[in-house]
């Protein structure tokens, strides 16, 4: 004689109710006040030597000299005229010119070389590529006054005072932390995608520029942000390699050009350069910031 088990019907699980005194989030309202003041401050403290600079390059460089901080409010304002003489002192559209050369071809050269050398080497199992991407990882943690000497020598022997030569100095400086984003994202792409590739008659050249240059492209525009921001800002390779007196003088160079020697030093024009030096990396930034996250998430070393 059979005998049959009758399980009784699960109860449904009440909801747990979140605390009393907290939010959804577990965080209590003095928590989110406090959160919101240590966020305001950081920003004040960010914001600030922006809000100067802007500040001050509507004052006369004498009312700059004795009161800085200081609004620039009736006789203090005047206007635009620090960028008026500014630009007729500094040659800044030609900077603003040459800036844009050297940047863009610049990252679009780190891209697409650090791109492909982080590929190969991670899926080529050989101790030499594993030796030559710790090179990279190591490149990265050596000073740049390390080397300024030995690169300054180098570029002069080499006739690389000129904007392809620049390119090609600031594609050895920033292979290093390119490759080593760029090899993350590469590892956590699985192997079995290329091998599909391959039985539908792709070659690694159509596999990578078809499958897996496609997939790259977080990273990508990851590293092409950290790389513009870095050579539009620099200002010491420039003018070791270029020197001021070059006509390849970019926006650095020429804002050093304006403070003068003692006596001759206009900050009022100086400032509004700089106000003018910085608006196209700001731009760049705010348009682009949402992909910055993204990439460097996915660029994540997976174990």
């Amino acid at each position: 004689m059979s005998t049959t088990t009758v399980t009784a019907p699960m109860q449904p699980t009440a909801k747990q109710k979140p605390v009393k005194g907290t939010s959804k989030t577990g965080v209590s309202p003095i928590g989110k006040v406090i959160i919101y003041i240590v966020l305001i401050a950081l920003t004040c403290i960010f914001l600030g030597p922006i809000l100067f600079v802007v500040m001050n390059s509507f004052k006369s460089k004498f009312e700059l000299s004795n009161n800085p901080f200081a609004l620039p409010m009736g006789d203090t304002f005047v206007g635009l005229e620090n960028y008026v003489t500014g630009l007729q002192l500094s040659n800044f559209f030609s900077s603003i010119l040459w800036s844009f050369v050297i940047t863009v071809g610049s990252v679009a050269i780190i891209v697409m070389l650090c791109a492909m050398t982080a590929y190969y080497i991670t899926r080529v199992k050989r101790w030499w590529t594993s030796a030559l991407y710790y090179i990279f990882v190591f490149s990265m943690v050596i000073p740049f006054q390390m080397v300024m000497f030995p690169t300054v020598q180098v570029s002069s022997i080499l006739r690389l005072d000129n904007p392809v030569g620049m390119m090609i100095l600031y594609l050895g400086f920033g292979a290093g932390l390119s490759v080593f984003m760029f090899a993350g994202f590469v590892k956590s792409i699985p192997i079995d995608i290329e091998e599909a590739a391959t039985i539908d008659g792709c070659n690694p050249v159509q596999t990578y520029f078809r499958v897996v240059l496609p997939m790259l492209k977080p990273t990508a525009i990851t590293v092409a942000i950290l790389n513009t921001m870095w050579v539009w800002n620099d200002f010491l390779l420039p003018n070791l390699v270029l020197g001021p007196g070059s006509e390849y003088r970019t926006i650095p160079i020429v804002v050093q050009f304006l403070l003068g020697s003692n006596g001759n030093r206009d900050m009022g024009a100086l400032m509004a350069m700089l106000v003018l030096a910085i608006i196209p990396i700001v731009i760049f930034y705010i348009f682009m910031q949402k992909y910055i996250i993204e990439g460097v998430a996915a660029g994540a070393v997976k174990g």
